[in-house]
């Protein structure tokens, strides 16, 4: 018995020993295994940026010339937008309404981040903080959305909640492309903008710029402006940043706001024609206003490039996304891919209210719409859809026929979309 028992002790330390030798000899493989999956799981999460102009066949030199042209007309040629004053600053002009706008400043932070022009960027924010942004009373942090660039008059105190929404975004961009210590603290500005509208109580009848209890950015943080929104205000993936980079505590309730957001588009799109309305309820339905009717005019041509937006950096509702641009550009093409109106009712007939670019009241194939239209082709899988990238590529930056020219709005639409279809707008990521 004693021999029988000794031999099993035996045999089984000999399959310990070798189940140990194997276990040794496979771990690291198993562990490498194991890291090389999160590894490709994280890399995977990372966005894609496709150069669209690239798969449509233009080379990498024409694509860098395409980019460098736009911001070169934008902001530096004989029809710039952008004009600096003094050693320090600069600003974004609306030149045909002759003002500068929270809308355009806050732009043109976004396109100097991205492409890497440090001073122009920081003259643009030096210009909104001197005289756009209130120091003081309820106002205080927040900015005005209009301001004369000749006499520096507000032309309206008030904000109009995407100037916000932009200026935050580009900070914090702004923070993680070049640090803070080089001049301006990019993400203690950020902040402060943050910080202020979380303060923002009702007093003086100023709120959030988001409404709280709806989860969606308002029209106007102050007033009957806070009860209804934008559509072209959604932008879900800014959210997804602040939520990632401000790091002010409200990271959950950023999350929830690009949700709703996201979800909110579902309901403020038209089921056939993918169109929007420039202003709308809370509950995606349009929202007419004492100086216009619903339609889908300038406000709504922002909307195909935030959804490309949202798309390509976070993916999170792609089945709708994809079905959406679908929608939208087979609309647009059944008008004409080069003949296609910039003003719509939602159903996609005519409108009998056109709304005035400047002193001009018509409606136009406006190179805006043309390109945030094309941004919809990082969505859109149907092959035909590379049609609007050639037509925004072919596009001109130039007056129309009747002369009628806005380098501003119809710029800068041009050039984010350029941006985007080329990879060139992308999330800026903390360095190291």
């Amino acid at each position: 018995m004693k021999n029988t028992d000794k031999k099993n002790q035996s045999l089984s330390l000999i399959k310990i020993s070798a189940l140990v030798m194997i276990f040794i000899l496979t771990a690291p493989g198993l562990i490498i295994g194991q890291n090389n999956k999160k590894t490709d799981k994280s890399e995977f999460k990372r966005p894609q940026y496709r150069n669209l102009f690239k798969e449509a066949g233009y080379s990498q030199i024409e694509i860098d010339k395409k980019l460098a042209k736009a911001y070169y007309d934008v902001f530096e040629g004989p029809d710039k937008v952008y004009f600096e004053e003094g050693d320090s600053l600069g600003y974004v002009s609306d030149v045909k309404n002759k003002d500068a706008r929270t809308e355009g400043m806050s732009y043109g932070m976004m396109v100097a981040v991205q492409l890497n022009k440090k001073d122009v960027f920081d003259r643009l924010w030096r210009w909104s903080v001197k005289y756009m942004q209130h120091q003081e009373g309820p106002r205080e942090g927040y900015f005005a959305w209009s301001v004369n660039p000749e006499t520096k008059k507000q032309n309206s105190p008030g904000s109009a909640s995407d100037g916000e929404l932009y200026y935050i975004t580009s900070l914090l961009f702004a923070s993680n492309k070049w640090g803070n210590d080089t001049g301006i603290n990019y993400y203690k500005e950020a902040r402060r903008i943050l910080d202020a509208m979380w303060k923002k109580d009702g007093t003086g009848n100023v709120h959030n710029i988001i409404n709280t209890e709806h989860k969606q950015i308002s029209f106007v943080p102050e007033g009957g402006g806070y009860n209804w929104t934008d559509p072209s205000y959604h932008v879900p993936a800014f959210y997804e940043i602040w939520a990632l980079y401000a790091k002010d505590g409200h990271e959950k309730f950023y999350k929830e706001c690009a949700d709703v957001s996201r979800n909110f588009l579902h309901k403020a799109c038209h089921p056939v024609t993918g169109l929007n309305s420039d202003y709308s309820e809370f509950n995606g339905e349009p929202h007419p206003t004492p100086w216009m009717p619903a339609g889908f005019r300038y406000d709504s041509w922002r909307v195909p490039m935030n959804i490309a937006m949202d798309y390509t950096w976070y993916g999170k509702d792609k089945e709708w996304q994809e079905d959406y641009a679908k929608r939208f550009q087979n609309f647009l093409r059944s008008k004409g891919l080069n003949t296609f109106k910039d003003q719509f009712n939602l159903d996609g007939s005519t409108p009998e209210f056109i709304l005035q670019a400047g002193p001009v009241k018509k409606l136009r194939h406006s190179i805006g719409l043309v390109g945030t239209a094309a941004t919809a082709s990082l969505v859109n899988k149907d092959k035909a859809s590379i049609d609007f990238v050639h037509a925004v590529w072919n596009a001109k930056l130039e007056p129309y026929e009747d002369g009628y020219f806005d380098p501003y709005y119809d710029g800068l639409m041009y050039l984010f979309s350029l941006m985007h279809l080329s990879g060139n707008y992308q999330i800026i990521e903390p360095k190291g």
